[in-house]
Parts: structure tokens; C-alpha cells; sequence
């Protein structure tokens, strides 16, 4: 199995800095305009933003954390403008495909009841928020050109802004099927955003058959909606079993098994030849490379996500390796741009290799970091221990709610403890070291006991881990060799 820690390495190297530029001049050009100005004949009238200190260009769950650093500072007032794609404040992104999907009878999540930072137990940051904290806000209007010489953006409407220091979280955006194999046909839905989600629950609400492109996080959360709204509903992917980046074989047939006894069909192994329309043009068929075909009136593509880099691709950024690369403070190799998030290539410290993380969890953290950098005299490396989960089956009624969380690496042999009736664990031990732990249905203490391990990658006793006989007892014997 490819481990995780691999699928999110990018390039092995730590080396970030350009030949003709010091650690030390980079970063006192970082602290916006007033360590680093360049003198440009441009009247301040000709630019849109009236706060011009400091520019977050996305929307998102790192913008939305960023925001709240900057006004923990005392910087943000007047300072800090944002300028998002988006027709929202920043909200936490993850609902989208949980508790935003659940059927309309089942209490779904809807705005602003998970605008950030609540996701992580802090202030719900509503429009209000930023007016009240003096940000300035640009919605729907994204970035589509920088010239790095003027330090100036220009947006889809025309709007010039300035910036002294920018941040980059312009995050990802969904891979898409091509056009000509129906990628984009009425009743094909990709999700990243509100309006994507609402899209796709207005299909829901008509829908008898729906058919599910992937099997990864997307293709399990959305399946699991699905069956909420008590619809025919198959996953499609090419891989041997489900979440084949982290899951072994044995655990995802854990997971299929419980989907499949919700009514889950799936086709493992299967390509998408194309989508087929029906006379109205809607999607009607998706037509495998076996020649075999599955009816569908809602198909939902979840097959992974590419970085956002554009416009920045070309603006002197290094993109090489599948994002923005930056060190360990955030800084890319241009003076003054930073870059967090998903869209954010960084030194993975305790790997000592440049991943690329998309999970919440990390676009909170690197926003933070990043901030706290730029704005004090913090030169502590960012420090990140991967870690995922999934919530799943949370609606009301449901038979049983599924919720896992994972921290580490998934490399080396795996011990795996419990049979998933409540609770199942998984370790990975390579070289005798407790690299990684994925734990389902635990309580709080052991949740908060797995990052422990994880970043303390303890010698284990293998065999007494094999032989535990409960789930708490294999936890016991790996926190008693902390």
C-alpha cells in the first residue's frame, strides 16, 4: 500500500531559498509596508482597497484563521483587507460534504451557524465580524493577474488593489471529468464551495439514482448523505478498496461492509468511460470502460483536488511542486509573499520532507504560523503532525454515526485491534517505532492520546500490541511506552 506520508511528498528536498537572496533579507522584506516599500508614480485614489497593509487573497478556512490572528494582534483594524472567489465569509469548508448534505428534515448545517473559527471551538466570524474588526472584504471578485514589481493584484472586475504583504490561501479546486466525456452535464456536481453544495441538494431533493466518482473522503461522505435521503446509490473508483492512500485492505472492508449494509453499492477497479445525457441533456448513464453502464440522474465527482496556484504560477512563485513552495514560516521566494493552506508546499519538519496537505487542520495551523511570523519576532519552524478523520452517518436516525481520526504516517507493517462493533484500531510500526494510529469511534481521552504517539513515535512491544484483546488495551500498551 502507497503510505500517506508519500501521497502528500511532493519533492525531497528542503532546500527553499534562491541562490542570490539570505534568510535574513527575506525576511525583513516580510512585515508589509513598514519594513518593505518600493516607490511607484501611482495616485493611492487609483486603488479599490482602502486597507492596503496587509492582503489575504481566498476565502476559506485559512483566510477566515488568518483574519482572527491579525485581529489577536491588534493589526487588522484598517490593515488587512481580504479578497475572496467566494459569496461568504470564511466558513469551515469540511461541512460541506457532512453535516451541510444531511436530508432537509435531519437539521442540516447551514450559515452562518459554521462560518470560522468554530470549527475549532472559537468566535463565529459572520459578516458583521470583519466590519466590527475593520477588515476590508471583497467577495465574489477573484485574483486574476499580480504584478509582483508593484505589488499590486487585479480582480475578474477590474478592481487594482495594493498590498505590502500578501498572503496567499487560495486552497484548491476540484479535478473535473473533461467536457467531451460529460464533465460538465446538468446533474454532474463537484464540491468545494456553498453554491456547488447547494447545487447539488437541489439534485437530491429530485433524485432516484445517484452515482458516487471516487472513493476517497469525498466519495465516502457524500455516499453517506446520499443514503440519508434513502436514494440508490453506488461508489465507482478504480482502486482495490476504499481510501487506498490510508486504509489497508483489511480496515476499508470494515467500512464497506457498513456502508454496503446502508444499501451502498459499489464497482471497485471501474473507469469512467464518459457520461451519457438523456434527450433533456441531463446526465442519465455513466458508461464504464467495460462497456457496462449504471443509470444515474445525479452523479458526483469527487477524484481529488488540485492546488490553486493561478495567477501566481507566473509571478516569480514555485509551483514545481504541485503548490506554492515556502519555508518554514511561509515565506516563498519572493519578498513579502507568503503562502498557507492547502495551496501551500512546506517542509514537513518531523519527515524532513515538502509535502502538500489538504485538510482543515493544517489550513488552520499554517495560518496561524504564518501570521504570528509575520507579525512578531516568532521564528519557531512550523512544526505539523499529518492527521485526518472523517464524520460520517451523523444525521438523525442514522443507524450508527462512523467517526475516525488519524495522526502520523502510514508506513511499515500494521498491528490492527477490535472488530469495528464499536471500536477498531490500526498502528503502523516500522522499525519498531509506532509511526502512525488511526483510531474509530474512541472516546475524547483516547482521541487526544493518538497525537501523543504519533509525534513521539514510541519503541512498542509488537507482540503484546498483537495480542491485546480489546482496543483499550492495545491504547494502554502503546501510551505505557511514552
Amino acid at each position: 500500500m502507497a503510505n500517506l506520508a508519500n501521497s502528500v511528498c511532493l519533492k525531497n528536498s528542503v532546500s527553499l531559498w534562491s541562490p542570490l537572496q539570505s534568510p535574513a533579507a527575506h525576511r525583513s522584506s516580510s512585515i508589509g509596508f513598514r519594513t518593505f516599500r518600493r516607490s511607484y508614480v501611482v495616485s493611492s485614489s487609483s486603488f479599490s482597497n482602502e486597507n492596503r497593509e496587509f492582503v489575504i487573497v481566498g476565502g476559506g478556512n485559512a483566510a477566515g484563521y488568518a483574519a482572527r490572528t491579525f485581529v489577536e494582534h491588534g493589526m487588522a483594524n484598517g490593515r488587512l483587507a481580504i479578497v475572496s472567489k467566494e459569496a461568504h465569509a470564511p466558513y469551515e469548508r469540511p461541512a460541506l460534504t457532512k453535516g451541510y448534505l444531511f436530508p432537509l428534515d435531519k437539521k442540516p448545517a447551514r450559515l452562518p451557524g459554521f462560518h470560522t473559527c468554530v470549527g475549532s471551538g472559537g468566535e463565529r466570524q459572520t459578516p458583521d465580524w470583519y466590519k466590527e474588526n475593520g477588515i476590508e472584504m471583497f467577495y465574489e471578485d477573484p485574483v486574476s493577474n499580480i504584478d509582483i514589481e508593484k505589488q499590486t493584484l487585479t480582480t475578474n472586475s477590474g478592481k487594482l488593489l495594493k498590498y505590502g504583504s500578501l498572503i496567499v490561501a487560495t486552497g484548491c479546486t476540484p479535478s473535473r471529468l473533461p467536457e467531451k466525456i460529460g464533465g460538465n452535464l446538468p446533474g454532474v456536481h463537484y464540491i468545494r464551495d456553498v453554491a456547488d453544495a447547494d447545487a447539488l441538494i437541489s439534485s437530491l431533493e429530485k433524485a432516484r439514482k445517484v452515482v458516487v466518482v471516487g472513493g476517497g473522503y469525498i466519495g465516502m461522505e457524500v455516499a453517506a448523505a446520499a443514503i440519508g435521503w434513502n436514494l440508490d446509490t453506488t461508489i465507482v473508483f478504480p482502486d482495490n478498496h476504499l481510501l487506498q492512500r490510508l486504509f489497508t485492505p483489511s480496515l476499508a472492508r470494515r467500512y464497506e461492509e457498513f456502508y454496503q449494509q446502508n444499501g451502498v453499492k459499489f464497482l471497485k477497479g471501474a473507469s469512467i468511460k464518459n457520461l451519457e445525457a438523456g434527450v433533456d441533456g441531463r446526465v442519465t448513464y455513466v458508461k464504464l470502460d467495460d462497456g457496462s453502464t449504471i443509470e444515474a440522474d445525479t452523479v458526483i465527482i469527487g477524484i481529488g483536488a488540485k492546488p490553486a496556484v493561478s495567477p501566481f504560477e507566473g509571478a516569480g512563485l514555485d509551483s514545481s511542486v504541485g503548490g506554492i513552495q515556502v519555508d518554514g514560516l511561509f515565506r516563498t521566494r519572493v519578498p513579502g509573499i507568503f503562502a498557507v493552506g492547502d495551496v501551500a508546499a512546506f517542509p514537513l519538519k518531523m519527515y524532513n520532507r515538502i509535502a502538500r496537505v489538504e485538510h482543515v487542520d493544517h489550513a488552520r495551523r499554517s495560518a496561524q504560523h504564518c501570521v504570528k511570523a509575520l507579525l512578531s519576532a516568532q521564528t519557531d519552524i512550523y512544526d505539523y503532525l499529518p492527521s485526518f478523520y472523517s464524520r460520517v452517518f451523523e444525521y438523525e436516525g442514522s443507524p450508527r454515526k462512523i467517526w475516525w481520526q488519524f495522526f502520523g504516517d502510514n508506513v511499515g507493517e500494521t498491528i490492527e485491534i477490535g472488530n469495528f462493533d464499536p471500536k477498531i484500531a490500526t498502528f503502523w510500526i516500522d522499525s519498531g517505532k509506532l509511526k502512525g494510529v488511526l483510531l474509530e469511534s474512541g472516546s475524547p481521552e483516547e482521541f487526544q492520546l493518538l497525537p501523543k504517539l504519533a509525534r513521539s513515535q514510541p519503541i512498542v512491544d509488537k507482540a503484546k500490541l498483537q495480542n491485546a484483546s480489546s482496543v483499550e488495551e492495545a491504547l494502554e500498551i502503546a501510551g505505557s511506552s511514552l
